[in-house]
């Protein structure tokens, strides 16, 4: 994206110009691939030659990393003479062409954020990479193809009932069925065994709790119907990839 005319290039204008050599460019795309490798569990923000931070923020769907959130790069403190005459040089020794004068402008006209904002604005990429991973894993337990109807009734009684204890026999009763021809069933139809289904549905639920700092980790744990906080860490780490605390880290919050 281009700056509007006569007004500051920003930050961006540096990787602009920063690409326009190979050996630039080899340094920014070194710096890529070191900080999506180090970001493949939690957000991992690093430091180009530029001076600007730039942030990946995993989007995962259980153990699956789909996709990544990045800032793009910022400044977090505001640069002075010896940080601008280093960028410089830096640049005309990767063979960069720039005008000194017009990059010393750009360089202190850019904007800075204070460190609590950007930490702010990474816990918010967070969130949001959460809530996208979390819609995922949702829907893969919706139907994506004609069911039974004693398996969609099935469903429907998990999702209102998934806090209560939960058993295949019990719900199959429910459907009127027998326990072995639901069991098969639903596994052909959702995709899921019901155990593992109920289980994704309570720590999807999980997840949206512990977005909130003021639930303990074990409060979510029994909130949503698991019966004892060890079964509750195991399904969350086979589910989300990651143990309840690692998930509460990544989101900024402590355990």
């Amino acid at each position: 994206m281009r700056s509007p005319p006569g007004k500051p290039a920003g930050p961006g204008s540096f990787c602009a110009r920063l690409a326009r050599t190979s050996r630039a460019c080899t340094a920014c795309f070194a710096l890529q691939q070191r900080l999506e490798e180090e970001a493949k569990l939690q957000p991992k923000t690093l430091k180009c030659l530029a001076g600007l931070c730039e942030t990946a923020v995993p989007v995962r769907v259980g153990e699956r990393l789909v996709a990544f959130i990045q800032t793009g790069g910022v400044l977090v403190e505001t640069p002075n003479r010896r940080q601008c005459d280093e960028v410089a040089r830096e640049l005309l020794r990767l063979g960069t062409p720039i005008d000194l004068k017009k990059f010393d402008d750009d360089y202190h006209a850019a904007r800075v954020l204070v460190p609590e904002q950007y930490e702010s604005m990474v816990r918010l990429l967070a969130i949001f990479a959460d809530q996208l991973g979390a819609c995922g894993s949702q829907l893969a337990l919706r139907q994506s193809a004609p069911e039974t109807p004693a398996v969609s009734r099935a469903r429907q009684i998990i999702d209102a009932d998934f806090r209560e204890e939960l058993s295949l026999g019990a719900v199959a009763r429910q459907v009127n069925v027998s326990v072995g021809y639901f069991g098969t069933q639903f596994k052909k139809d959702t995709g899921f065994n019901f155990v593992d289904y109920v289980a994704r549905r309570r720590v999807g639920e999980a997840r949206t709790m512990l977005q909130n700092p003021k639930f303990r980790i074990s409060e979510a744990a029994f909130e949503v119907g698991f019966q004892s906080l060890s079964q509750f860490n195991r399904s969350f780490h086979r589910i989300a990839g990651m143990s309840p605390r690692a998930y509460r880290a990544s989101l900024g919050h402590a355990a």
